[in-house]
């Protein structure tokens, strides 16, 4: 399967909460009219993360197809010109990006319900090429990353290597997804030895510059 991850911003001046809950209980209405979606999965930014200011994103969907014809064949239908006018009622599209992905899992845990998700959106060195920081960050990384206890479950997303033949690279080279019990868990990760080490692992792959992240909570509208 693929999955196709989009990050965006709400509208401008419009309230967290009214944002979240237009998301959640109306948008889904015209999603899941979407011909050939197998799973569709909203994570919200934590509420408490906008007491420090503006974060990256609100929030990223990721919607599951069996693959890119599947996605393609929605192209001008009246079902995916109805999503896309729902979404200019609660986001704003200058900030929204889409990244068609594959998923590697690295750690295959079951996170209790309310788990804090986050989500660290990637860009490879510049001296990498695609394979090269993919296979890094799968074989390398991944299994480093994975040894911090708190970990509940990880996720990579990565570009699929056909979204780079099109001239225009895409503006992250990847997503990753990691859940913690809640909070005070992550927190408690930063400072384990593993997770110290998975962070000095970090510039062997990435590019130099914070990597924007979000903690989120995800709901799931179609399993």
């Amino acid at each position: 399967m693929v999955k196709a991850l989009s990050y965006f911003k709400r509208k401008p001046g419009m309230p967290v909460e009214d944002f979240q809950a237009y998301w959640r209980q109306r948008h889904p209405d015209v999603v899941t009219k979407l011909a050939g979606v197998r799973r569709y999965v909203q994570s919200h930014t934590l509420p408490q993360a906008y007491a420090k200011g503006e974060p990256a994103y609100d929030g990223i969907a990721e919607v599951w197809f069996d693959d890119t014809d599947a996605m393609r064949r929605l192209a001008g239908s009246p079902e995916y010109e109805a999503v896309r006018a729902d979404e200019a009622r609660f986001i704003d599209h200058a900030t929204m990006g889409l990244l068609i992905t594959e998923e590697h899992v690295i750690v295959d845990g079951d996170p209790p319900g309310g788990a804090v998700k986050m989500a660290m959106f990637l860009r490879r060195r510049p001296d990498l090429e695609v394979d090269a920081f993919q296979r890094y960050w799968r074989d390398v990384h991944g299994p480093i990353a994975a040894t911090v206890p708190q970990v509940k479950r990880y996720v990579q997303s990565h570009v699929r290597r056909s979204a780079y033949k099109r001239g225009r690279p895409p503006h992250f080279d990847g997503v990753a997804i990691l859940w913690f019990d809640d909070t005070g868990s992550l927190r408690a990760s930063g400072d384990t030895a593993e997770a110290a080490k998975a962070a000095a692992d970090l510039p062997n792959f990435l590019a130099a510059g914070a990597a924007p992240v979000i903690l989120t909570r995800e709901h799931v509208i179609v399993a």
